[in-house]
């Protein structure tokens, strides 16, 4: 009986733990970190966001129905303090993206994003839904107008939809940012930065200047952001 339990403790620290660990990640792309007092859930957004439809098999894609059970599992863990969200990704789906983010933003647990890399498109609003926010100097973000692909249809209940879908993700940027929604709206149309298209491309300090992001800096200042909230939660 005693070898059995010494055999059940070595299993629970040793790889079979490292083995599970790593399997998170391959699934969610999210992993648990327990420093001290703190336990960090960490969840990477990266690739495209996959909606109703599956992304081709060689595209990188972060699934929303991972994702959301995901955050929910995370509010209600007695155990995880806080969670980081790294973000590295091209946009895609706007309900699924805009589904997430309003998750994180509802979480009454201590949230930082930190976007490496790009947080194109429907990444924006990801990028400005936890409660803290940071870039790195060299990240960049597109914001355009809403894209739909597939039939449409050349009726004025169309146009309003896209409207609609627009006026969605504007009122969520500008709740959960310092930017006032004519700047946004300004980037949004601008004809004279993306080629064939409209919009914009900002860099990390652009991006904190206009106060779409609260502030550049990368892991190291994101965790220590995220382990003070954590502190003054208690």
């Amino acid at each position: 009986m005693q070898n059995n339990d010494e055999s059940t403790v070595k299993n629970e620290n040793g790889p079979a733990n490292g083995e599970n660990r790593l399997e998170d990640i391959m699934k969610s792309g999210s992993v648990i970190s327990r420093s001290g007092d703190e336990t960090i859930h960490c969840l990477t957004i990266i690739g495209q966001i996959e909606g109703h439809y599956l992304l081709g098999d060689g595209q990188k894609a972060t699934k929303y129905e991972h994702i959301i059970p995901l955050l929910v599992s995370v509010e209600e863990s007695e155990e995880i303090d806080g969670m980081l969200m790294v973000l590295n990704t091209m946009g895609g789906d706007v309900e699924a993206g805009l589904a997430i983010a309003e998750m994180v933003a509802s979480m009454s647990k201590p949230t930082v994003s930190l976007v490496l890399g790009g947080g194109h498109s429907i990444g924006v609003p990801l990028a400005v839904s936890a409660k803290k926010s940071f870039i790195v100097p060299s990240a960049t973000m597109t914001i355009h107008p809403v894209r739909i692909s597939g039939t449409v249809i050349g009726v004025p209940q169309t146009y309003y939809y896209f409207e609609r879908m627009q006026d969605r993700i504007i009122d969520f940027v500008r709740t959960h940012s310092n930017m006032t929604e004519e700047a946004f709206r300004s980037l949004l149309l601008r004809t004279d930065q993306i080629a064939t298209d409209v919009g914009s491309i900002i860099d990390g300090q652009e991006a904190v200047k206009l106060g779409l992001i609260d502030r550049a800096g990368g892991l190291a200042d994101a965790l220590a952001e995220l382990r003070q909230m954590i502190k003054e939660k208690r």
